[in-house]
């Protein structure tokens, strides 16, 4: 098992494509694709299995299955025909990421004679699979059973060595704070030896990491249900990312690996779609 850094935009430790017994978990976006190929050396992987269909995870799958031919690509039914038709999938994209192409590219269809669907409690290739939706409806995380390792997309967070500081991506359209609290708990019942995350690396402090992915998420729900707006939530967003991760260019791998602006927005949604319905200790607030 390795992780390769897929160097987005050049900068290292922003997005991690994992590679595990000749399967590749999250490939990343499509503007990274060669450093993907670079490091496979020309081996062509049995399987993809994606986490969520989100451009900095899938975005590559695409182009990378139809160099290779039908490799086989796994993914939640909900995120399947975004897949084979990511049309809406980039009108979504484009409202939040004025500038995509530059940062993500664009995703190629993934041909239908690839796609594999998933469900909660399937095992395929040797990892068993959980729904885990609140970052996005679609989300599932796999146990690796052989090594105890769970990997988990965006489910744990943004938590980018040396720094001990998990940042929790809540960008739009479809953050659930109450459903992501309880996907948590599913991964916490695993008992994995480790967890590996997309954003970035491997880390065996598996409950310390668990434990501060509920706190930040409750804690910024709170904030952003009690901001005036935008830009006040941003800027306590910033003045904790600055007390809190040290140096520059760590700081600039996290809003990388999760741009803040786009913190707010999904948290706003959430409160102005399910806020009506759900008491806020619900949702931790």
């Amino acid at each position: 098992m390795r992780v390769i850094d897929v160097r987005h935009l050049g900068r290292e430790r922003v997005t991690g494509c994992w590679e595990v017994d000749g399967v590749l978990v999250d490939p990343g976006p499509s503007v990274s694709e060669q450093t993907v190929l670079d490091a496979l050396g020309g081996r062509v992987p049995e399987a993809v299995l994606l986490t969520h269909v989100h451009l900095d995870h899938a975005g590559a799958t695409g182009s990378l299955v139809r160099r290779w031919g039908e490799v086989p690509v796994y993914v939640h039914e909900r995120g399947a025909p975004h897949l084979v038709d990511p049309a809406r999938l980039l009108a979504s994209a484009e409202r939040i990421y004025p500038n995509l192409d530059e940062r993500w590219g664009r995703p190629e269809p993934v041909p239908a004679a690839c796609m594999r669907t998933v469900a909660d409690g399937d095992v395929v290739r040797g990892f068993r699979v959980a729904y885990t939706p609140g970052h996005a409806s679609h989300h599932v995380a796999y146990l690796h059973e052989a090594s105890g390792t769970a990997l988990v997309g965006d489910v744990a967070g943004v938590r980018i060595a040396p720094s001990e500081y998990t940042l929790m991506p809540t960008p739009p359209p479809d953050i659930d704070v109450e459903a992501w609290m309880d996907s948590l708990a599913t991964i916490e019942a695993w008992r994995p030896e480790r967890l590996a995350l997309t954003h970035f690396g491997a880390h065996e402090d598996v409950g310390r990491v668990l434990a501060t992915a509920r706190e930040e998420l409750q804690r910024w729900a709170r904030e952003a249900r009690a901001a005036r707006d935008g830009e006040a939530f941003l800027a306590r967003f910033e003045a904790d990312l600055d007390l809190h991760v040290h140096g520059d260019e760590l700081r600039e791998t996290y809003r990388q690996a999760s741009p803040p602006p786009l913190e707010y927005l999904g948290l706003e949604r959430y409160w102005r779609t399910h806020g009506g319905r759900r008491t806020p200790a619900a949702a931790g607030a």
